[in-house]
């Protein structure tokens, strides 16, 4: 087996390199047409930012180190994943105001693909009873570097594997790490996010996680559909029980309309695993989302209809937790309490389809987790999913 390891970031051996180009020439054997680069992108407010662009003959993606090892972009062929943020990104997070007053300021730094929420906390804003934030918007993760950044190729397995270690901790408080691993192989339409989050305190130690994984247009577009396979759904708040009717299909950019989330409880099969699918219009061009409930039990839908120039955007999200104030998760349960040294090991995989024949064999995998359970829809909002 011929496999090669580069070492592109370690804070602790002072290691750091700003730029590299791999590919079969560097890695000898049997595997060909693929490539691997890295650099530094220094312009507006992506000036520091670290990306790692992989090729793998067929799917590219782009991996952000430097943004708590999220995903920007990705493409196979025509069809191109991610979104069209009104934020010009990747975003150093040096430019991002996590801790502004209102709670929100991890949205001056959001447009990737997929971006982490938690670590601590992965929901919506809290504050104390005097007005004093508690937990920003969505957490702290996706805005901290990596210390630890390598690269490894298999150029015999055609395998290709970006691996980071992002550290969330202070004293006197929480002290999470996460390490990721990001595969593909030559020629594979899709990746695998591996995460692993141990608590690195003598004492016990609380977690949150969601995957925000999020498509714009040109996939999104009216008629565009998302087919899950529901053992139970409820909206989350009052604005999205008129988009009932049509939670599944996408409409028209609406400005002015406000965003519509559901909460899902989604079947899956003896072993936890489940899927979720997103397709165009056309069923000609598609993604789906694969991971297992036992590790992420809970499931968003989010569709934000403001205008492209706005964020035209819709987010499937897995989770340990549905994203309300963490007070409310804990409460109902929902919070993972991790021991001294202890490990929760969670994994998502993206399949991009790019042919119509793929959409079709998608939904199909969709079906097989929904057959035998006949879909429970609330018209309200489940008072034990979310905060009414």
């Amino acid at each position: 087996m011929l496999k090669k390891t580069w070492t592109v970031t370690d804070h602790d051996r002072d290691i750091y390199i700003d730029s590299l180009a791999l590919g079969p020439d560097q890695v000898g054997g049997a595997a060909t047409g693929y490539s691997v680069t890295k650099r530094t992108l220094t312009t507006g407010l992506s000036q520091g930012v670290d990306v790692i662009e992989v090729n793998n003959g067929l799917l590219r993606f782009t991996v952000l180190p430097t943004r708590g090892m999220g995903l920007w972009k990705a493409s196979l062929g025509s069809l191109q994943l991610g979104w069209r943020s009104p934020v010009k990104g990747p975003v150093h997070p040096a430019f991002v105001p996590l801790h502004a007053p209102d709670g929100i300021g991890w949205l001056n730094g959001f447009d990737e693909l997929l971006v982490r929420c938690g670590l601590e906390s992965n929901g919506a804003p809290e504050f104390d009873s005097n007005g004093r934030l508690r937990y920003v918007l969505h957490g702290k993760i996706a805005n901290l570097p990596a210390h630890k950044v390598e690269v490894e190729i298999d150029g015999d397995a055609g395998e290709i594997v970006v691996r980071g270690v992002v550290d969330e901790s202070r004293l006197f408080g929480s002290k999470l790490r996460l390490e990721s691993t990001i595969t593909t192989g030559v020629g594979r339409a899709g990746l695998t996010v591996a995460d692993t989050v141990t608590n690195l305190s003598a004492e016990p130690g609380e977690m949150q996680l969601l995957y925000h994984v999020n498509f714009g247009v040109p996939l999104l577009v009216p008629g565009a559909k998302v087919v899950v396979p529901v053992q139970k759904m409820a909206p989350r708040d009052a604005a999205a029980v008129p988009d009932l009717g049509t939670w599944d299909t996408y409409g028209p950019e609406s400005p002015g309309l406000p965003e519509a989330a559901f909460y899902f409880d989604l079947a899956a099969d003896a072993d936890g695993r489940t899927q979720a699918l997103l397709c165009s219009a056309a069923r000609d061009q598609g993604v789906t989302l694969r991971f297992n409930k036992k590790q992420l039990p809970c499931f968003t839908l989010w569709k934000n209809r403001h205008a492209a120039c706005d964020g035209y955007v819709t987010g499937l999200e897995p989770a340990t937790n549905y994203p309300n104030v963490r007070s409310f998760e804990k409460r109902n349960g929902r919070v993972v309490v991790l021991a001294p040294g202890e490990s929760r090991r969670f994994e998502v995989e993206i399949e991009a389809h790019a042919d119509a024949a793929a959409v079709r064999a998608a939904e199909a995998a969709v079906a097989r987790f929904q057959a035998g359970t006949t879909p429970q829809i609330l018209s309200e909002p489940n008072r034990e999913w979310s905060v009414c």
